[in-house]
């Protein structure tokens, strides 16, 4: 029973990688066969992805309060498989009848319908990726320590057949999404395939609802309703004086304005206050939500990190696109770069941390170091992608092809090697893995005990702030690069712009970013990390 259950959960992940590697070239979708201005394709790519990003936080207060993991993953679910089934049918080649349009792909074979399928399809999609954030891997290890407990009982844990069986199945899909999907032409079917796969998949997930273990207590509450709580406690006392010399250790003196929160207002009886939670906080409850304010300035320096990674899957894939792919005669699939940014992602933070290890670097200071090594290394991924960029444009140049690639449906290539571009894939993996990894530690470490829960979900919502804001980035940029009548670096087509001088302007902000990351940094008050057994005595 348990194994079996095991299965029903974690073919939502197989499904999951399987629509990673699939939306990953939403970007060629968009310029391809939308044939949609460059600039527009990749703001609707990371608007989505950033919405669907962001959005666990708020999903979490969901679970937390009203839902519980099981209900949230359900209904992720079946948007997740609403959503990839309106992906598929809004392409050219499905229903062309119904909606009077023709089916090749061309821009004039999408109607109305489609448009409208297609937008609602990643509304949902976005949904089912932040109910999956939020949920699924919370799920699945409450169902793994129901079992370990269970087996305690009687034996000492071993790691299960299908456990083994699931991790090889993980690296067989993501090698099927690399390799198989991307010479499958029709869209419809590179999209559909994925829609199929999560339909099953959030159907085993459904049929095993009766055997799931309890997941824990009703849901309770959120600790995000805690800090609002101390904000409106806090100010609804406004005008109330502190008593003198009322700090105790551990307590702390910065802020004090919210310990107006704990103080108890001699108008209101015993009944009055016990009733009124909005009214009145405990001192723990205040100094946790300082914990979290004082960690503010240090989150608003991560968001620089997400306008970054923001342009791997789109204006790095739409450079590829046009660029030779070939390696011999063999065509090379985009999603290759998927791959090689996936492995550095997961595998550079492990040797970060086997070097502090060495280097006895204290537990409380490998996140921030790390956070700094990820902003170096998005310096150097925008300085490398400038260069690469500057040598595209110089070969577009120096071969007329200024105006050719657009010119017809099939697009001349640029004759370079789309593997120039491979340094840069590398690189932002490496921001990814490490600025991922750095950041959960830092929550881990310094945010309330009570919010751990919302750790990962934090550094999810920071990077889809950052992926959101490139949009704003974009058009800013724009805006300033065409004063004084000069020629706007974002033109119609990747070709014509100067894409180059974005770069550039990225490693300056990223620069500028650094340096005012170090101030923070150097003026945080940092906490040891916390202590396992504590965490278990949390947990239960």
């Amino acid at each position: 029973m348990a194994s079996s259950s095991f299965v029903r959960i974690t073919v939502l992940i197989w499904a999951d990688i399987l629509t990673a590697y699939a939306l990953f070239v939403m970007m060629q979708y968009l310029t391809n066969v939308w044939k949609l201005n460059f600039t527009h394709a990749a703001a609707i790519v990371n608007v989505f992805s950033g919405v669907a990003t962001i959005m666990p936080v708020g999903m979490a207060f969901l679970v937390d309060a009203f839902m519980g993991d099981y209900w949230m993953l359900l209904l992720s679910s079946l948007a997740y498989s609403f959503g990839l089934s309106f992906l598929a049918m809004s392409t050219p080649h499905v229903l062309p009848d119904a909606a009077r349009n023709c089916d090749a792909q061309k821009p004039d074979c999408i109607g109305d319908a489609q448009k409208v399928l297609f937008y609602t399809a990643l509304v949902l999609i976005a949904i089912g990726i932040s109910g999956h954030i939020t949920s699924l891997e919370s799920f699945l290890e409450q169902q793994k320590e129901n079992q370990t407990s269970a087996q305690e009982n009687f034996e000492k844990p071993k790691l299960m057949p299908h456990q083994v069986a699931g991790s090889l199945f993980v690296v067989l899909l993501a090698i099927v999404g690399c390799i198989a999907l991307p010479y499958i032409k029709p869209w419809s079917v590179r999209f559909g395939i994925p829609a199929i796969c999560t339909v099953v998949a959030t159907f085993l997930f459904t049929t095993g609802s009766c055997s799931y273990k309890p997941s824990g207590p009703r849901p309770e509450g959120s600790p995000l309703t805690t800090v609002c709580r101390v904000f409106v406690a806090s100010a609804s006392k406004t005008f109330c004086h502190l008593p003198p010399n009322d700090i105790q250790e551990p307590y702390t003196r910065s802020l004090r304005c919210l310990d107006k929160a704990a103080i108890e207002v001699q108008t209101q009886n015993q009944e009055q206050i016990e009733q009124s939670r909005w009214k009145l906080c405990t001192r723990e409850d205040v100094e946790d939500t300082k914990m979290v304010i004082r960690m503010i300035p240090m989150w608003m320096t991560f968001i620089m990190c997400g306008v970054v990674i923001s342009i791997g899957n789109t204006y790095f894939l739409d450079q590829a696109n046009d660029m030779n792919r070939k390696l011999g005669k063999l065509m090379v699939p985009l999603p290759i770069f998927k791959f090689f940014y996936d492995l550095v992602k997961e595998k550079f933070h492990k040797q970060y941390v086997k070097v502090t290890e060495k280097l006895m670097i204290q537990g409380r200071y490998v996140p921030p170091i790390g956070i700094f090594v990820a902003m170096l290394f998005s310096i150097l991924c925008c300085i490398t992608a400038a260069s690469v960029e500057t040598r595209r444009l110089d070969m577009i140049r120096r071969y007329l092809l200024l105006h050719k690639p657009n010119d017809s449906n099939e697009k001349i290539k640029i004759p370079m090697s789309m593997f120039w571009l491979l340094p840069q894939f590398l690189l932002l993996g490496a921001v990814e893995g490490m600025s991922t990894f750095s950041i959960d530690q830092f929550f881990t470490n310094q945010a309330p005990a009570l919010m751990r829960r919302y750790l990962k979900l934090f550094r999810h919502g920071v990077i889809g702030v950052g992926t959101v804001g490139s949009v704003l980035s974009v058009y800013v940029v724009g805006k300033f690069s065409e004063r004084g009548g000069r020629t706007n670096w974002f033109q119609d087509t990747l070709n014509k712009s100067r894409l180059d001088n974005y770069y550039w302007t990225l490693t300056v902000l990223s620069s500028i970013n650094l340096f005012l990351y170090i101030l923070v940094a150097l003026q945080y008050t940092y906490r040891d990390p916390p202590d396992e057994d504590a965490d278990l005595n949390i947990k239960e």
